[in-house]
């Protein structure tokens, strides 16, 4: 009696469903989130996708944690918390925290940096094409792939969500571990491709940006942007809304809750959706080895084509652009504008570069919701 008991219960644990392939996940899930803490590699991200992964691999035949509702049964907890990141409501939001916590005057007291923001979207429409003409995937995964060269999360699983769901673990994973490698990936490309005069250039000091401007700016550019993509409107809209939260001046309150409360709460939840979606059978193909392979040729070239569009605008401009801030226009914020900063000091410590990156930096952020909606209308 106490031997059938014994088996009865292992028969319903975890144990008895759990293949090498599961615990593989799990395995990796732990060390997704050891590489967040010990490497300080976007651990807001990271630790709880790699959670969501432990969790969601843990046999949900035994668990029920994935199970959809059924007559007369409610669902699982992870069913209920992935339909915000299915149903497109998730990155959304994000985007109307990072218009909270976004300074738009660097862009606006230079417009024509938006130039390179716009340029380093040509390494999405590359890796586009190469996708589908090299790598076999079809049109919907190939621009969910792409999406990764604008070194935007939230976009990629935006895009992920609407055309590939099936892979989608697999980009939101290889968009955020390339975002957090920005520090190792650029300075060897901005180098390579910069000579020592270039990177010594200096830039006059940006002049003062009105109030008023910082106010209409959004407005304006959700307009302009809904009228010519309007299937961007939902993250550019946002982003802008949480724009103009900060800069009324008179919604505090909403920009702290966006910034802070809502931002926070929605990014927990949206890393424990792609991680719940990240199981052995999306993870261990040979397509999961080509998105990550992509992905790197993305960045790369998104950053290598906002240095030659520098380099370009120097032959028609009397006042001359520093290229490195070209590599700033992956909307990777504040990260790349940094990056910039620090490598044109290498040659001379007095050349202040970092309020004009963060230009392209900010614009590369609309630039990459922007590609997003053109995907979006040209294929779907």
């Amino acid at each position: 009696m106490e031997l059938s008991a014994i088996f009865s219960f292992f028969s319903n644990s975890g144990f008895a469903f759990l293949t090498w392939q599961g615990a593989f996940m799990i395995g990796l899930g732990g060390l997704i989130i050891w590489v967040a803490i010990a490497k300080h590699a976007e651990p807001l991200l990271l630790i709880p996708l790699g959670f969501g992964m432990i969790m969601a691999n843990i046999p949900p035949e035994a668990t029920g944690l994935l199970n959809p509702p059924t007559d007369g049964q409610v669902g699982g907890l992870l069913w209920y918390i992935k339909q915000g990141m299915d149903l497109g409501i998730y990155p959304p939001l994000v985007f109307l925290g990072i218009g909270a916590l976004t300074d738009f005057s660097y862009l606006i007291a230079n417009p024509k940096l938006i130039i390179l923001g716009a340029a380093a979207q040509v390494g999405i429409f590359i890796t586009f094409i190469s996708a589908t003409t090299f790598m076999g995937f079809d049109l919907f995964e190939a621009a969910a792939t792409a999406i990764i060269g604008g070194a935007d999360g939230p976009t990629s699983i935006y895009i992920a969500t609407k055309f590939a769901p099936q892979i989608l673990s697999v980009i939101a994973v290889a968009a955020y571990s390339y975002i957090s490698l920005i520090p190792i990936l650029q300075p060897p490309v901005s180098r390579l491709l910069t000579t020592k005069e270039e990177r010594k250039i200096k830039m006059k000091k940006l002049r003062t940006v009105s109030k008023k401007e910082k106010v209409i700016f959004p407005v304006l550019t959700t307009l302009i942007v809904a009228l010519f993509v309007p299937q961007a409107l939902p993250l550019v809209g946002m982003l802008m809304l949480g724009n103009l939260l900060k800069e009324s001046g008179v919604t505090a309150r909403l920009a702290e809750a966006a910034s802070r409360f809502i931002s926070d709460t929605v990014t927990i939840l949206l890393m424990v959706s792609v991680g719940a979606s990240a199981t052995a059978e999306i993870f261990l193909t040979v397509d999961t080895l080509k998105i990550l392979a992509l992905g790197a040729i993305a960045f790369i070239i998104a950053m290598s084509s906002g240095i030659f569009f520098a380099k370009l605008m120097n032959r028609f401009s009397k006042e001359k652009i520093n290229p490195l801030i070209g590599a700033a226009g992956v909307s990777a914020v504040p990260d790349s504008a940094r990056v910039a900063q620090t490598i044109a000091q290498e040659d001379d410590p007095n050349n202040f570069i970092l309020m004009h990156a963060m230009g392209p930096n900010v614009a590369g952020v609309i630039g990459s919701a922007v590609a997003a909606g053109v995907f979006i209308n040209l294929i779907a």
